[in-house]
């Protein structure tokens, strides 16, 4: 399988580490002989058709801050689009850094990718978030799989969970903590009742948190992830203009307080059911969505068989990386075997 990465960044080096130790597993266990064949950064990118060395690619970000520092197949300049275009590969990887305010630069890679016959992996959330439906439609009518599972719950596989549940029943409602920043402020505010500055303070430097952490205390990060939900498992032709969202930001500890007096803790949830929202909610303490800070959770509710929660680690360069390799496997094995 010939893969073209876009970004180089936390997951695209955790992924190229993976593919790297992961090698001789993947042939054994499932025939498949990944090979990176280009790999675009902010700084340039490396092109081989018979294959770039991961080392040589870790190597180069460290050393020069840019995979054009490899030796030989480096290059400055460039044009992603062009690149993937042109390139013989078989799956695009699109690994760049999510951004809600300017999705265009990944949206046409991604188009790009099917319009030249590329199946393609996204960790993206962008362009999912803004034009999901149109995507699907456009992956559809060039014939090719269009694969996203590290969006949501990252190295947790909850959109693959909530699939299954969905075979021979109907998904009729969706609670979910999506958002591991906002997951460790409200936890903080009711371990150790913490103000929301402090508490976001920490979570900035533990590093759970970005310098700028807007997209994940005003809801927006949760928002795209409803969006991915609603369109894949109870197949709403959503996007982001159709979440409610309500964030976090300068949540008053009165509000912490008020939830424990019932015996309930705040969470920030993301909800679909009759409508699409994300919200600060009360839930029982103690109750599944009741989880610690570094984890995630999504409850689905069935029509006929009642509650089914899953709880795991949300994003993360590894984890998310993995879920990567999982739907590398995943288009290996509908497509068939890719020369």
């Amino acid at each position: 399988m010939r893969i073209f990465l876009v970004g180089f960044g936390v997951v695209g080096r955790s992924l190229a580490q993976l593919l790297l130790d992961n090698h001789r597993a993947l042939y054994d266990t499932s025939a498949l002989s990944p090979r990176l064949v280009g790999v675009v950064d902010r700084g340039g990118a490396a092109v081989s058709e018979y294959g770039l060395d991961a080392t040589d690619l870790l190597a180069a970000k460290d050393e020069s801050g840019t995979v054009a520092g490899v030796p030989v197949h480096g290059v400055t300049g460039v044009d992603a689009e062009q690149l993937i275009a042109d390139s013989d590969a078989d799956v695009v990887v699109e690994a760049a850094p999510s951004r809600i305010d300017a999705p265009a630069g990944a949206m046409n890679n991604i188009k790009t990718a099917f319009r030249t016959g590329k199946h393609v992996i996204s960790v993206n959330k962008a362009p999912l978030a803004v034009a999901m439906p149109a995507l699907l439609e456009l992956a559809d009518y060039n014939g090719v799989q269009f694969r996203y599972s590290g969006t949501v719950g990252g190295g947790t596989p909850m959109l693959a969970l909530a699939q299954e549940c969905a075979r021979g029943d109907e998904v009729v409602r969706i609670r979910a903590i999506l958002n591991g920043t906002t997951n460790f402020i409200l936890s903080r505010m009711h371990e150790l009742k913490s103000g929301f500055d402090s508490a976001l303070a920490e979570a900035i430097d533990l590093g759970y948190a970005e310098t700028d952490p807007s997209a994940d205390i005003d809801g927006i990060d949760a928002a795209t992830k409803v969006v991915i939900l609603a369109n894949l498992i109870l197949g709403r032709r959503a996007t982001l203009s159709d979440v409610a969202v309500e964030g976090i930001r300068g949540l008053a500890t009165e509000r912490i307080a008020d939830a424990e007096r019932g015996g309930n803790v705040l969470k920030l949830i993301g909800e679909i059911g009759d409508s699409l929202s994300v919200s600060p909610q009360m839930v029982p303490a103690g109750s599944p969505l009741d989880v610690p800070a570094n984890l995630n959770a999504i409850t689905l509710t069935l029509r006929s068989s009642g509650d089914v929660t899953l709880i795991g680690r949300g994003a993360g360069g590894v984890e998310t990386a993995t879920a990567v390799l999982r739907d590398m496997l995943d288009i290996w094995r509908t497509v068939g075997e890719i020369a």
